[in-house]
């Protein structure tokens, strides 16, 4: 069987995690390149992971394009820009393991991946994918004219056939407002094939009021009338839900093991994103796919930084097969 073709828009950016003049380790990071990480390491042999964005010609651009091909990433549709240095981030933990960022990132190489000489090029190879992804960061680090030329993009790869990922991922400080997100989440939303959306990111960008079972409910019908076709919501420790938006099938509850100690929870939902992912287009059913994801997560968030080691998450991707799953 050939690998699907799954090609992922975003930024990638060099991480600080630690305390301001205290002990720091030095990494990378980025919501989206997470979820490629990951998704290339759940689906190895069945997936042919492929990461949009634009980097330096710095030492720490090579030295982490060099890391992502070690992870099995097809980086040919990285753009090298030698005007532009990758941004930064700083992550400080609470003792609960909540993060919180200090970014870096207004004038890095991915915020002028469009305006790249050789776009035009990226933009035929992503004719030849099975799928895309991408996140509302990677619509919000653009500028606007930018921003309308990709949702442009990416309405004609739909009209192809193209399977569309996003996961809404809302960061307030990189829109110019709430009502800007809005517009774009809607353009996007109305060729999405499947969205990712967290209930606290929902709350904050549309104001919901709602809470438990109605708040699902009310966030489920707004993203049917936008024109989603099927959409999972992560609730954190309560798991997530699903629903076929297409048919408005029963809301399906699929809940996540706990984790007794949780130690970082930055890129929870970018490995849950891979794990999902990586079972749906394996052929699993949406309760084994979630299920998958919510076991790359819980894994993920019991160590520090966004990606964590090979060894961490072998356990979990060594099963990611139609075949293995089941018998665990």
């Amino acid at each position: 069987m050939r690998a699907v073709k799954i090609a992922l828009i975003g930024e990638c950016m060099i991480e600080l995690n630690g305390e301001p003049f205290g002990a720091m380790t030095q990494s990378y990071g980025g919501d989206v390149l997470n979820s490629a990480v990951y998704l290339a390491r759940a689906g190895k042999g069945s997936l042919d992971v492929h990461f949009v964005t634009a980097m330096g010609v710095d030492p720490l651009s090579y030295g982490m394009i060099t890391r992502w091909r070690q992870e099995g990433i097809d980086t040919s549709l990285v753009l090298t820009d030698s005007a532009h240095q990758p941004g930064l981030y700083l992550i400080q933990l609470d003792e609960q393991g909540e993060r919180t960022f200090l970014y870096w990132r207004n004038n890095s190489a991915a915020r002028y991946l469009l305006r790249h000489v050789d776009y035009p090029k990226i933009y035929q190879q992503l004719e030849k994918m099975g799928a895309l992804y991408l996140s509302g960061i990677s619509l919000a680090i653009l500028p606007e004219e930018d921003r309308q030329r990709l949702l442009n993009d990416l309405q004609k790869l739909s009209s192809q056939g193209k399977t569309i990922f996003f996961d809404s991922n809302y960061r307030p400080a990189l829109w110019e407002s709430a009502a800007q997100a809005r517009e774009s989440y809607q353009q996007l939303y109305a060729i999405t094939d499947i969205a990712l959306v967290t209930d606290d990111d929902e709350i904050q960008l549309w104001g919901d009021v709602s809470t438990g079972a109605n708040l699902v409910s009310e966030i489920f019908n707004r993203l049917q009338k936008m024109g989603v076709k099927q959409a999972i919501i992560k609730a954190g420790a309560q798991g997530c839900f699903y629903r076929d938006l297409r048919e408005q099938t029963e809301i399906q509850h699929i809940a996540a093991p706990p984790i007794a100690t949780v130690i970082d929870t930055t890129a929870a939902g970018d490995a849950f994103n891979a794990g999902f992912i990586a079972g749906l287009l394996n052929g699993e059913s949406i309760e084994n796919a979630a299920l998958m994801g919510h076991q790359l997560a819980g894994v993920v968030i019991q160590h520090k930084g966004a990606i964590v080691s090979k060894i961490a998450t072998q356990q979990v991707t060594g099963c990611f097969s139609v075949q293995n799953f089941h018998k665990k």
